[in-house]
């Protein structure tokens, strides 16, 4: 539907004074005309001033008002008629989308710059092969240019590896239902942080395996709460996600993954390490898997998956097992799964690797996921666990908080978050959120989001009716 141009004042009513340290000042305009969107102040065909009139009346430069217009129109709330001004649209990503701080995955993949990035490696997968070739069937460990492409892009993680022990997995997901299916029995205990990623609750559950929670401290998995794990419920394998940990963004100290690896090899204990975000951290220890291949320990297997530091539409995870252990139960259970992954996936993954296009890339994510850490502790109230480059951070709150009456508050006000209780391998969880950062599609938006859920937690409509005692 057209703009119609009747208008003849813009409308001002959405107009503030901008607030000295409360961000920068573009991000402070836009979140102002997205929030005057949300509530009904701008409505659709509303015009706004012109760019140079708002920069006086808020006393900024002009490019600081066409920044911030910029930003909100990427959102398709805006449009742009030329000399005849700027209005609100009719219709639109806007009013009516949810803003994702509830999902972790990278930012950035709605840009024009991922968008060129996708296009060139499509173009590069159809050269690579014929139709044929890539629409096939693919059973078994990859093929031998992407089980090497994979070797390259774990190389800093892990060291030098040799491309038979990597096996191409749809996704971490697969790879971890696999290693259950694989390496353990239905009924068996599977000891895990008592907080872990929902992913591998949801396999165990499914595979009839009892999930176990262990104790944390301040430094992460207690080694001697997983020694009396192992004492009490003898469980088959060890599941563990040591690097910006999932959901409490936690990193293990080398000391303790060492302290653990121990208390894994008294008793047998096969290790799977998940781990997801050790290129988005910033001088990461070294891997449990790395420790294991130098000292005598329990078999370490490691699965990295591209979904949190490229796009989880690629579905490439790569997962490297141990010397010494056989392969073929794993690829047993991940055919009996997901028979393969995708090829034409695999081998944009490839391209990207071999060609230096995915460490660019991830440069920019890591860049991204810098300033969006930034503007959340800017926002959100304390205590906050977060990374510098991390996707998500751990957001505790007060014991009058009613979580689910905040989730399902902050959703009716078009913002997902996720509760502590989707990550607790027991019945307890602490009160708390995780808030994704890379979900909202650019820093405005998610500024908006942020600005929602601390409005909510400030005021009395996410808390209980009854006080705690």
């Amino acid at each position: 539907m057209p703009l119609s141009p009747r208008l003849k004042k813009a409308n001002l009513s959405w107009v503030r004074p901008l607030v000295a340290g409360a961000g920068a000042r573009y991000r402070q305009i836009a979140t102002q005309i997205l929030t005057a969107v949300e509530d009904g102040v701008l409505r659709p065909g509303d015009r706004l001033p012109p760019q140079r009139e708002l920069a006086q009346t808020l006393g900024v430069d002009l490019t600081t008002v066409t920044r911030a217009y910029a930003e909100v129109r990427q959102q398709g709330m805006l449009e742009a008629q030329g000399a005849g001004g700027t209005y609100v649209a009719y219709s639109g990503a806007g009013s009516g989308a949810t803003i994702d701080l509830g999902m972790n995955i990278p930012p950035l993949l709605g840009s024009a710059a991922f968008s060129q990035m996708l296009a060139q490696a499509s173009g590069a997968a159809q050269a690579a092969a014929d139709g044929m070739d890539l629409m096939s069937y693919h059973v078994g460990a990859g093929a031998q240019r992407h089980r090497q492409a994979g070797a390259q892009w774990l190389r800093p993680m892990i060291g030098e590896t040799d491309s038979e022990r990597v096996v191409v997995c749809p996704g971490a997901q697969s790879a971890i239902a696999a290693l259950l299916l694989a390496k353990s029995q239905s009924a068996d205990a599977i000891a895990c942080d008592a907080l872990t990623y929902p992913g591998f609750l949801a396999a165990a559950r499914l595979l009839q395996r009892q999930a176990i929670g262990v104790k944390s401290d301040a430094h992460g998995m207690d080694p001697a709460d997983l020694e009396r794990v192992c004492e009490q419920h003898r469980p088959a394998m060890l599941y563990l996600n040591p690097t910006i940990q999932n959901p409490t963004t936690l990193t293990l100290s080398l000391e303790r993954r060492a302290a653990l690896l121990r208390v894994a090899q008294k008793y047998a204990l096969p290790v799977i390490e998940d781990d997801p975000y050790w290129r988005l951290a910033e001088q990461a220890p070294s891997t449990m898997f790395s420790l294991a291949a130098q000292t005598p320990s329990a078999p370490v297997y490691y699965v990295s998956t591209l979904s949190k530091c490229m796009a989880p539409g690629l579905r490439t995870a790569y997962l490297v097992v141990p010397g010494g252990e056989p392969l073929s139960p794993v690829l047993d259970a991940l055919r009996s799964l997901a028979l393969m992954p995708a090829a034409w996936m695999t081998e944009m993954a490839s391209a990207w690797i071999e060609s230096g296009t995915a460490l660019q890339w991830l440069a920019q994510v890591k860049e991204e996921l810098r300033h969006r850490q930034a503007i959340a502790a800017s926002i959100l109230p304390g205590p906050i666990q977060a990374d510098p480059n991390g996707l998500h951070l751990w957001l505790q709150l007060p014991r009058d908080i009613d979580l689910y009456r905040l989730t399902q508050t902050a959703l009716q006000q078009g913002v997902s978050v996720t509760d502590s209780g989707s990550f607790a391998a027991g019945p307890a969880s602490p009160m708390a959120l995780r808030v994704s950062l890379g979900g909202a599609l650019d820093r405005a938006r998610l500024a908006h989001g942020l600005d929602c859920l601390a409005a909510l937690l400030k005021g009395d409509l996410a808390r209980r009716v009854f006080p705690v005692v």
